[in-house]
């Protein structure tokens, strides 16, 4: 170890032994930050699965159709009839207070 330590005294790789390890370390550094620049752009690398801040950057709208728009759809497909959509359209005022905004008919 006093060799590694101290070349001057008798030989060993000198200051270059500390190079390596630099090396190394500037090769990881470099492939993250590629990797940030290119394939994790604007989201970490967690949130391919659904990570914390996938759900805080995603926007409202990307949430999904609200369930007025649900009903609506299903209307519109003929899944249910007009006195179903509005019974259910009733409810879905009252639990959420969509207002007026209910959609087809």
């Amino acid at each position: 170890m006093f060799d590694l330590a101290h070349p001057w005294a008798g030989g060993g790789p000198g200051p270059w032994f500390l190079l390596f390890p630099l090396f190394w370390a500037a090769v990881v550094l470099g492939a993250v930050a590629l990797l940030r620049r290119t394939v994790w752009r604007g989201r970490g690398p967690w949130a391919r699965f659904g990570g914390p801040d996938d759900a805080a950057r995603r926007p409202a709208s990307a949430a999904g159709p609200s369930p007025v728009d649900l009903l609506a759809r299903r209307f519109a497909a003929g899944e249910i009839d007009e006195d179903e959509y509005w019974r259910r359209l009733s409810v879905l005022e009252d639990r959420f207070g969509t207002g007026a905004k209910g959609g087809a008919v």
